[in-house]
């Protein structure tokens, strides 16, 4: 089965530059590889209290324990001058997140990972096409894990990327060893979803739809945060590291994480994939327009420019998120990958390290508005329609950048 992803990882390869690559049915599935390859149970591992729940429950299962990183409040990303030098000593690893495709400081993390000798894990999900330091996010790492769910939209399939190729025979079969068996139902299910989700659209019945989902029992969220259900959690803690005990919170939003991919499935991800310059192209153009709005935050290197990134989702900064949103629900424009509260406030001190500084987080994942920049004028004139208000990270910050 090897041979039918080899189209895919050599195209990855590509992007990054020759890094060796290996196809993997999703991102978390993928991160849980990386962790489990290089941290040993019972390691603390820095990561980004702002991010997908999903992710926390990976580095649980893979009997890690998560230790929440400060934020800079301005893109969300880790905040290396605000992590004392007292918790630096105690990780085991770092985890980016490179939140909506805005880059962590990859070269100063890869600076105090070496210092310390553990490895730097590299979570771009959201940042398949993003860059920093004149290299692209993902190869600063020992492991970087990719998605095809966002850009590509494929909803299925990803990238562990390596630094050593010499570990590709060993991944390749842990990963095979891992994954569930291709199932008929869940292939056509999956080629299916597509023309019903644009017949529900065209046809102006998403709404009744979700209701129909509601009512089924099959919605997992009905917040932003999945339940924790802590009590079962504190039971599934002492049988980590394994996927099974954590299934129940690791699939949630894509239960089919770990599957085989059948032909169908590779076929359309490869199809979609082919496609993704010309998406990053149209991702590109409205983050600039949204960056150089009254609710965009422009980051500038201060010694040069960074490029302008296709970002997934712009997060714009506003007074009050949740009337944004409304808003732009009224005009049937969807806000997705909403991260609040922060992990540590979400799971509390028994399941995770609390961050040394939340606030600037808190803030952040307050007033971040995700958007999707292809869709960056129509957004733009709601939100200025609606009378709302930017918000000014100086109010975070203190004053203090």
């Amino acid at each position: 089965m090897v041979s039918a992803y080899a189209e895919l990882e050599e195209r990855m390869r590509g992007r990054l530059g020759g890094r060796e690559c290996l196809y993997v049915p999703s991102c978390r599935f993928g991160l849980y590889l990386a962790l489990r390859h290089w941290c040993r149970p019972g390691g603390r591992v820095l990561m980004s209290p702002v991010n997908d729940d999903v992710i926390f429950f990976v580095v649980l299962a893979a009997g890690l324990r998560p230790v929440q990183a400060p934020l800079d409040p301005r893109d969300g990303s880790i905040d290396t001058a605000a992590v004392p030098e007292s918790v630096w000593q105690g990780l085991s690893a770092v985890l980016t997140t490179n939140l909506y495709g805005n880059p962590d400081p990859a070269p100063e993390l890869r600076a105090h990972c070496d210092r310390l000798g553990i490895p730097l894990i590299e979570d771009a999900a959201h940042a398949i096409g993003s860059t920093v330091g004149g290299r692209p996010v993902g190869t600063y790492g020992e492991a970087s894990v990719f998605s095809l769910s966002k850009h590509t939209a494929a909803k299925t399939g990803g990238f562990l990327a390596l630094a050593d190729p010499a570990l590709r025979e060993e991944l390749a079969a842990a990963r095979d060893a891992l994954l569930h068996p291709t199932r008929a139902t869940a292939e056509l299910a999956y080629l299916v979803r597509p023309y019903a989700e644009a017949t529900a659209r065209r046809l102006r019945l998403v709404g009744a739809a979700r209701a129909a989902v509601r009512l089924l029992g099959l919605e997992e969220r009905e917040e932003i945060r999945m339940p924790l259900r802590a009590d079962a959690l504190e039971r599934a803690l002492p049988a980590a590291p394994a996927l099974e005990p954590f299934h129940s919170w690791v699939r949630v939003d894509m239960h089919d994480y770990r599957l085989r991919p059948g032909s169908g499935r590779l076929r359309r991800t490869t199809r979609r994939f082919a496609r993704l310059d010309g998406v990053l192209d149209a991702h590109r153009a409205g983050t600039a327009r949204l960056s150089a709005a009254e609710y965009g935050t422009p980051r500038v290197s201060e010694t040069s420019p960074e490029p302008v990134q296709p970002l997934f989702r712009v997060p714009l900064l506003v007074a009050d998120r949740d009337a944004a949103a409304a808003a732009l629900a009224r005009h049937r424009i969807t806000t997705g990958y909403l991260y609040d509260p922060p992990l540590d406030s979400y799971a509390g001190g028994v399941f995770t390290d609390l961050s040394p500084a939340p606030e600037p987080a808190a803030w952040f994942a307050r007033h971040a508005l995700p958007v999707d920049p292809r869709r960056a004028d129509e957004v733009l004139a709601v939100l200025r329609g609606a009378g709302i208000r930017p918000a000014q990270p100086s109010e975070a910050l203190g004053g203090a950048r």
